[in-house]
């Protein structure tokens, strides 16, 4: 018995980077067309008006939405069927309609948080878009639940011969995103598997 554990303690490692690899993959592939959908709509919405949308509960009924500004960002948390979630955004002059469609999306999908980042490329600003998502299947004994994320690039990166996204194509160094090593599903699309939603 203790010569199986350590034999499972041993093996789980390589067994946990190539089967996240597989199912981000294969989770991607899946839902190809209503995660990039969401994606989409995100980018139009938050075009317009800057914001965040991230569940805090198991059942993806609880909706923190983070509103941002130029010189304040509000955090509100409320019940997706809560009428004042309704009259916050109207209240900031937010799409109800489209933000309601995005949320309905996202909790069908299992996608946890969606949230735009800036960044500088040789002084040029750049966008990325990043989704996380829970699926059921990513559980492995003795580890904590697991999370998909997603950045969808504007334009197409740079990735090594491992399919880790670099800072750029001339340069070997790897890119971290909230210190997480991202690896290539298409050359705009990469994921990584996290053990928090954000």
């Amino acid at each position: 018995m203790i010569r199986c554990l350590v034999l499972l303690v041993t093996i789980s490692p390589v067994l946990l980077s190539c089967s996240t690899k597989i199912l981000s993959n294969n989770y991607y592939q899946e839902h190809k067309g209503t995660v990039d959908s969401i994606e989409r709509r995100y980018e139009r919405l938050n075009a317009t008006r800057q914001f965040s949308l991230a569940f805090t509960n198991k059942e993806l009924s609880i909706v923190s939405l983070e509103i941002i500004s130029d010189t304040l960002t509000r955090i509100y948390e409320f019940s997706t069927n809560e009428k004042r979630l309704a009259d916050t955004l109207i209240k900031y002059n937010y799409d109800t309609t489209g933000i309601f469609y995005l949320i309905r999306k996202m909790q069908l999908t299992k996608v946890t948080w969606i949230n735009s980042f800036d960044y500088y490329v040789n002084d040029l600003p750049q966008q990325l878009i990043i989704l996380s998502i829970k699926p059921v299947t990513i559980r492995y004994l003795f580890s904590p639940p697991k999370y998909i994320a997603l950045a969808y690039f504007r334009t197409p990166q740079s990735f090594d011969e491992k399919g880790r996204l670099l800072d750029n194509r001339r340069t070997r160094v790897i890119r971290k995103i909230k210190g997480q090593t991202f690896y290539k599903i298409t050359d705009r699309i990469c994921y990584t598997v996290m053990e928090k939603y954000r």
